[in-house]
């Protein structure tokens, strides 16, 4: 008997070995491009041009660069929001259409992610442009006189990444809302609840989780997005990312890029916890 037990400690103990040893790879590559990094960029943000915090310091202290930061949150949660709105009823449609429609519906919503991003920004430019397809037909219908400035401001920024970003919110609501059970809601219509209330108290409390993971996924994205700001907001309408950009390829200057970097970068992992705490909290109820 106890040799048996010790030849099962044995196993238990190789096995757990065998396991960490499958990791190391992967914490090596953690290690090499995202930890090694993050730290030379903390380093230089801290000793770059004089040892100190005076980056941080006129970073945070400066209205110029508070309204950059105010710009790229503002639009991360418009961006966000809209997504939301928009990619709920495409994700519930896709889920209860016929096997045949859907999977022509999500064949283009998958090839609108695969197109080369640089092309889909540029195409945005091209409709929301003053002599553009959208603003002449919207003369031409005589619903405006006076073509709309669609470009080289924060609309044509919120325009071009809503739809960038549709497609990370409804793959994983269209995961979730299929995975709920339909007999739960006629269970729900039997017992007189309307159709409201089978969204309101059944559908939407259930497909809470995949709102949640999309919304962050995209809020996340959007803060530290650089090419659809870049040329459809203008540097009037700068954010984050490319003051980031700005800094480090304009400027040389790495002490502020490191800062502003990291800033985003605490910012983001902040959002991230709070979200795994709460998907954690849902999961353990």
């Amino acid at each position: 008997m106890a040799p048996s037990a010790t030849a099962g400690g044995e196993g238990r103990k190789t096995g757990r070995d065998g396991s960490f040893a499958y990791l190391v790879p992967a914490l090596l590559l953690v290690t090499l491009f995202f930890i090694v990094p993050v730290l030379m960029l903390l380093i230089r943000s801290v000793l770059e041009p004089e040892p100190g915090l005076g980056n941080y310091a006129a970073l945070l202290g400066s209205t110029t660069y508070l309204r950059i930061f105010v710009n790229t949150f503002v639009v991360a949660g418009v961006v966000t929001a809209i997504s939301v709105l928009i990619g709920y009823p495409v994700a519930w449609l896709l889920a209860i259409m016929p096997e045949k429609w859907s999977r022509l519906v999500l064949a283009v919503v998958i090839l609108s992610m695969w197109t080369n991003l640089l092309a889909r920004t540029y195409a945005w430019m091209v409709l929301l442009q003053r002599t553009g397809v959208i603003n002449k037909t919207l003369i031409g219908l005589g619903l405006i006189d006076t073509p709309l400035p669609l470009v080289n401001n924060l609309v044509g920024v919120t325009i071009g990444m809503v739809y960038i970003m549709l497609p990370f919110v409804i793959l994983p609501l269209m995961g979730v809302i299929r995975a709920i059970d339909p007999a739960v809601l006629r269970a729900a219509a039997l017992c007189g609840a309307t159709k409201r209330q089978c969204f309101t108290r059944v559908l939407l409390p259930l497909s809470l989780p995949g709102i949640a993971a999309g919304a962050l996924m995209v809020f996340v994205m959007s803060l530290g997005y650089f090419v659809t700001p870049a040329l459809l907001g203008g540097t009037s309408n700068m954010m984050l990312a490319e003051l980031v950009a700005q800094f480090v390829q304009s400027l040389v200057n790495w002490g502020m890029g490191g800062a502003a970097a990291l800033v985003l970068l605490v910012v983001t992992l902040a959002l991230y916890a709070v979200q795994l705490r709460y998907l954690h909290v849902n999961g353990g109820r």
